[in-house]
């Protein structure tokens, strides 16, 4: 049962401040719990994960320090569905909900979602939730070529894995029968079952040191601080109508993302009309992905000092087109969402850039995945992700960090684990001079990454890439960043799209560039020559960009 019952309770800040930090930190442990225990090296090496604490009534309190910005954005969308299915009345101590459904989850099969609702001497007081990429989840694969979400794998419903402490061992034999490397995909399920347990133990022993029976109040107020900080955010910028529109590579074309921002007081609006519509590929988004990366990107604007709870979302409106492609009706394939849904980011900062252009920063090179699928040397089976990064866009008086993710915080994978996992060598992998925008203040560096197959048997590699036509942009008046490049053996690749490497094949990826950000003629010269001096420039870049010959 959830109790109902009004909690008359206030807290002083620094009380507030202590507990909120705490609830992250147990947020932190479950994340912890995951890394440790999961069998796929997607979260063991690169933090494809969240953890969320919740309180009965549903309202994200806290989240871990890792955790993906998409994911604690659609976690509470999330819980609502699943809640929808199975009711409060329904749940009972030992119970683990789950599902992976693209509309409700995260955007695509790919992503599990695990539920733990809490009980305190049998009354329902909160949930862990977790979420992890899984290493497989059947069908043809994660490939941005898909054509229908059938294609893709095993949609999960809203369901209980574990009911009342027994495991749904019918579900667990369903699941491991669709997938490839299944051991891994079981034992990520798993661990994600352990760490909602941690995170459930956790959260009861910081009730009893605080001495609360329900977590209600403690919500309340730190939902509604994050609330009131947004509000002053969005108060800050003057009331009106901002618009941007962008281009994005799809397979076989490009579609362009279109987007309204209608400030008033302390609200805001966004309107994606004039969005391409969705495509027969896997680069369709769900509304829930395009909401979280909408509320993502004003978060980073407008109240980025304060941690992630349902308080920042709350004064934030959002609509588009159904049929559109950040608004994809079932059952198109959604598999590679992120290669799309990634630029609603950059797509909100440009349209806020007149309004608050010392706050927004020039365009990111953007993060790139692989999906590599194939045998290791020792014949075993394997699917896993490489993960890279261009450079960052720079900010009023900063320039762009290199080589850095974004709008995700994806970690790399070491080069000996790789090269261990898959029997793919990593022959280099080093920052590309001239590659961020130039500008006042420049663009963040993109990297070189040349991987060359030195196993007996060939490696299935699935590109899901960005800004290889479509360059970085600066902003006042920066340069673009240089774009991205896939290459096999020296030929170039399509940014989105299936490949095979055989024997001692090479892959070439240069990541993009971070825009610039301010007139180039306008950077400080000693910055121009502690550049040339680091390589991040070559003399002939700053002659050609800057008018300066060192």
């Amino acid at each position: 049962m959830v109790n109902d019952a009004a909690h008359d309770i206030t807290f002083d800040q620094v009380g507030l401040g202590i507990m909120w930090d705490r609830l992250i930190s147990i947020c932190n442990e479950i994340e912890m719990t995951l890394v440790r225990t999961s069998f796929s090296s997607i979260v063991r090496e690169s933090y494809d994960l969240a953890c969320m604490i919740f309180d009965a009534s549903g309202q994200m309190m806290a989240q871990g320090m890792f955790s993906q910005p998409v994911f604690i954005g659609t976690g509470p969308q999330t819980l609502r569905y699943v809640l929808a299915s199975f009711p409060t009345h329904t749940l009972q101590p030992g119970d683990v909900l789950l599902t992976n459904d693209a509309w409700y989850g995260t955007g695509h099969l790919w992503d599990v979602n695990v539920i733990r609702p809490i009980f305190r001497s049998e009354v329902l007081i909160g949930y862990a939730m977790t979420i992890t990429h899984l290493p497989d989840i059947g069908g043809r694969g994660y490939s941005a070529l898909n054509a229908s979400i059938y294609e893709e794998g095993l949609q999960i419903p809203p369901v209980k894995l574990i009911s009342g402490g027994a495991l749904d061992s019918m579900l667990m034999g369903l699941i491991r029968q669709n997938v490839r490397v299944s051991e891994q995909v079981v034992g990520d399920l798993m661990a994600n079952v352990s760490a909602t347990e941690v995170g459930a133990r956790l959260v009861l022993e910081f009730m009893s040191d605080y001495q609360l029976t329900s977590l209600d109040a403690l919500a309340n107020a730190v939902v509604g601080q994050s609330e009131r900080a947004m509000r002053a955010g969005i108060a800050a910028i003057d009331d009106g109508s901002y618009a941007n529109s962008i281009q994005v590579e799809a397979p076989g074309q490009s579609v362009t993302l279109a987007c309204r921002i209608d400030v008033s007081g302390d609200r805001l609006s966004i309107d994606f009309s004039g969005t391409s519509p969705q495509l027969a590929s896997a680069v369709n988004v769900p509304l829930c992905y395009t909401r979280a990366m909408a509320c993502y990107a004003l978060k980073c604007l407008l109240a980025p000092n304060i941690p992630n709870n349902d308080g920042s979302v709350r004064p934030v409106e959002l609509c588009a087109p159904e049929g559109c492609i950040l608004h994809a009706q079932r059952p198109a394939a959604t598999g590679a969402r992120m290669g799309v849904g990634h630029f609603v980011v950059p797509l909100i900062f440009g349209a806020l850039t007149p309004a608050i252009p010392d706050k927004t920063p020039a365009d990111p090179g953007m993060i790139n995945s692989l999906t590599v699928v194939g045998r290791d040397r020792n014949h075993a089976p394997f699917s896993t992700l490489f993960f890279s990064a261009g450079g960052l866009g720079a900010l009023a008086g900063l320039d762009g960090n290199s080589a850095t993710p974004a709008p995700a915080n994806i970690m790399t994978m070491p080069a000996e684990t790789w090269e261990t996992l898959t029997g793919m060598r990593v022959l280099a992998r080093r920052l590309r001079p001239d590659s961020g925008g130039a500008g006042e203040f420049r663009g963040g560096l993109g990297q070189e990454i040349i991987l060359q197959n030195q196993g007996a048997e060939p490696i299935g590699v699935a590109i899901i890439g960005s800004r290889t036509e479509f360059r970085a942009r600066g902003i006042v008046g920066g340069r673009d960043g240089a774009p991205r490049i896939f290459e096999l053996n020296g030929a170039p690749l399509q940014a989105k799209g299936n490949y095979q490497l055989e024997h001692n094949d090479i892959l070439k990826v240069a990541d993009a560039g971070g825009g610039g950000y301010g007139e180039p003629r306008l950077r400080d010269r000693r910055r121009i020559a502690a550049d040339l001096a680091e390589g991040f420039v070559t003399l002939e870049g700053v002659r050609r960009d800057y008018g300066f010959d060192g």
